[in-house]
């Protein structure tokens, strides 16, 4: 009893001496005089990370093996005693450097140490097999935790295995197979039908079908041609096409979500977060208690009781079921960059949509070019086109398009000034060009023909758009742009609905005819016109003065101060712009087709939490019940947390079999 107790404590220590002397011997170890090459740094990083997990593996034999001695002993032969307690010493050391790195290093009383004042009580009153037994639970729960780690990092990154590792490039107009890692940027490669794209690029010559599911999760295959931006692990379905290369190996879109992904494993839910709050709470009382116990219901019952203990299970099995959620997300083309937004997502009440781009297609179209006096339309369109040139946004895409179907030769401009939201001066030669909205001339003191101002009515009576060309001081022209509703926006919002979302907005820098109009065909319950990035901000903050938890959908790129306010803020842009989007979660495809579907994933991770929290608390409170109302003895108790935590652990993968069973 108390000379094993006093033995183990005493190995723990001449164990930890030994290591000390051990390295003051040889305090240079490790140290070359050469130094390392890449693949042997390499290949020590490797060791480093694998050793962990061959540990754990090495230590919970030996703990199974303890385990049995340790029965054999106290069941039927006793003259074991010496081996099975040696076993038993060597497996507690990983358990006992917690205990002390808590108590001397963290100066504080946690879970370790409240469990191991358990197995020594269990030790004490001669239940060896028991204390044997919490030994092997320890190194199996951190095993397995280790397994699902990587079970669910290997989900993530299984798309990797599809890369080739060799290309084929053009070198003088010559095809010439080279290593993956030897491919650069600038390279042109050539990939043809049934192959795996390797790298991120834009297509110079060629025409494929291309299969993107495995990176947008879009199962509709896509056309692509000169121009086209394709993504590595993309397949060619159908064509040959050549890739000017922009990012390779470590530096693709691929790889960035795939870290994304990797490092969502650290996130701390809400329920996690409560959960640990509330063991950690109860460690310190719970030893004040167990110390009062002790000699009124004895060392038995004082053990199960400290099993009781919430323990490290919600800490460590709660952030798998998040992540195995991200993970499944990540299969539908949905990127969680937060793993607070989807948990948060299901509380959500309030949806803003961001008009141009998210409920309407990206680029709206040219429907006609108003000129004035003497200007002709071409005329119009050229200054337009010359203004908005190095712009990306969607007006400008569209004017730039029209411009390039007439074949319109585009004027250089000397000098540009853009003003966010409103509109952009340009010089071309002597001339002062204005592009903007009817707000944007008058504030920079263009006069307006009436012509203008009524074709501006007529416009927006039919939900459409004009934008303002204006030379010198003098407005000459517009041009008139209709948007098109996105095909699959009704269904969405109809979906959002049925999710309980209470509150569906709009809000848009438009005018306010042409956004109540969308608003009435969508059934939107309100809209907001006219408004300014910082305006969206605004708009956010006031719904949430009014209790509601907003969800802000639109530009990640442009809306950053709405998303930055939101509860939760998703975005469109796809895939193109992951480093620099500030949404939470990212549509990889560009559209709104999977937004219903996260928040069932979202939905399912809230249960999925709540249950987790359920089951971890459930075999404290029985085996609390059961050391004072059954008489539990101790391995009744562990055996009570063993059942539970299997549950947990297949309540938390459920998501992940769930997805290979789809696939």
């Amino acid at each position: 009893m108390l000379i094993e107790i006093g033995i183990l404590i005493i190995s723990y220590y001449g164990v930890k001496r030994n290591g000390k002397n051990a390295k003051n011997k040889n305090p240079e170890e490790g140290m070359s005089s050469k130094p390392k090459t890449e693949s042997q740094t390499n290949q020590d990083s490797e060791d480093k990370v694998d050793c962990p997990k061959e540990q754990l593996q090495h230590y919970n034999k030996m703990a199974l093996l303890s385990m049995g001695l340790s029965g054999i002993r106290q069941f039927i032969f006793p003259p074991l005693a010496p081996i099975s307690l040696a076993l038993y010493i060597y497996t507690a050391i990983p358990y006992m450097r917690d205990v002390e790195k808590a108590l001397i290093k963290d100066k504080k009383i946690d879970v370790n140490v409240l469990f191991f004042v358990a197995d020594i009580l269990t030790l004490y009153v001669n239940q060896y097999f028991a204390a044997s037994f919490g030994i092997w639970l320890m190194h199996t729960g951190k095993m397995s935790i280790e397994k699902a780690k990587d079970d669910s990092k290997k989900m993530i990154s299984d798309v990797f295995e599809q890369i080739p590792q060799t290309a084929w490039i053009l070198v003088d107009d010559v095809e010439v197979e080279v290593p993956i890692k030897d491919v650069k940027a600038n390279d042109i490669l050539v990939v043809q039908t049934g192959e795996v794209i390797p790298v991120d690029g834009v297509i110079l010559e060629g025409l494929a079908t291309i299969d993107q599911q495995s990176f947008t999760g879009e199962s509709q295959p896509a056309e692509k041609g000169e121009g086209d931006c394709v993504f590595a692990s993309t397949v060619i379905l159908a064509g040959r096409i050549n890739i000017k290369v922009l990012k390779s190996g470590r530096d693709t879109t691929l790889s960035s979500i795939n870290d994304i992904l990797i490092h969502s494993i650290d996130f701390k839910s809400k329920a996690q977060l409560k959960g640990e709050e509330w063991a950690d709470k109860a460690t310190l009382p719970m030893l004040g208690i167990a110390g009062i116990l002790l000699p009124v219901v004895g060392p038995v019952a004082t053990a199960v009781f400290i099993n009781s203990h919430i323990g490290n299970r919600i800490r460590i099995l709660a952030p798998l079921g998040t992540l195995n959620h991200i993970t499944k997300a990540s299969k539908k083309g949905i990127l969680v960059k937060d793993g607070r937004a989807i948990e948060s997502l299901c509380q959500v009440d309030t949806v803003l949509f961001d008009k141009t781009g998210t409920l309407t297609s990206e680029e709206p179209e040219v429907k006609r070019i108003i000129a004035c006096g003497k200007y002709k339309e071409n005329t119009i369109l050229g200054y337009a086109a010359a203004a908005e040139r190095r712009l990306t946004h969607p007006i400008a895409r569209a004017i730039l398009k029209k411009a390039e179907e007439v074949k319109l030769n585009i004027a250089d401009i000397d000098d540009s000034k853009y003003q966010i939201g409103y509109g952009i001066i340009v010089l071309i030669g002597r001339k002062t060009i204005k592009v903007g909205s009817a707000r944007f001339m008058k504030e920079e003191g263009a006069s307006i023909p009436d012509s203008i101002n009524d074709a501006q009515a007529d416009s927006h009576s039919k939900g459409n758009s004009l934008v303002l060309v204006a030379v010198n001081d003098k407005v000459c022209g517009a041009i008139e742009l209709q948007p098109h509703i996105r095909p699959e926006v009704k269904d969405v919002i109809s979906g959002l609905r049925m999710h309980g979302i209470k509150h569906i907005a709009i809000v848009s820098g438009d005018h306010k005819t042409p956004t109540e109009k969308l608003a009435q065909e969508l059934c939107m319950d309100d809209y907001y016109y006219d408004i300014l990035p910082e305006g969206k901000a605004r708009v956010v903050e006031q719904l949430q003065d009014k209790n509601k938890t907003v969800c802000f959908i639109g530009d990640g790129l442009n809306d950053t101060i709405a998303m930055d306010k939101a509860n939760v803020s998703i975005s469109l842009c796809g895939a193109t712009t992951i480093a620099t989007d500030r949404a939470e979660i990212i549509l990889m495809d560009g559209s709104l087709s999977s937004l219903c579907e996260l928040f069932d994933i979202s939905k399912s991770l809230d249960a999925n939490l709540k249950s987790t929290l359920n089951l971890t608390i459930a075999p404290g409170v029985i085996n609390m019940g059961g050391a004072f109302l059954l008489h539990y003895g101790v391995l009744t108790s562990l055996m009570v947390n063993t059942t539970f935590g299997a549950m947990v652990m297949h309540n938390v993968m459920q998501p992940v079999k769930l997805s290979k069973k789809a696939s």
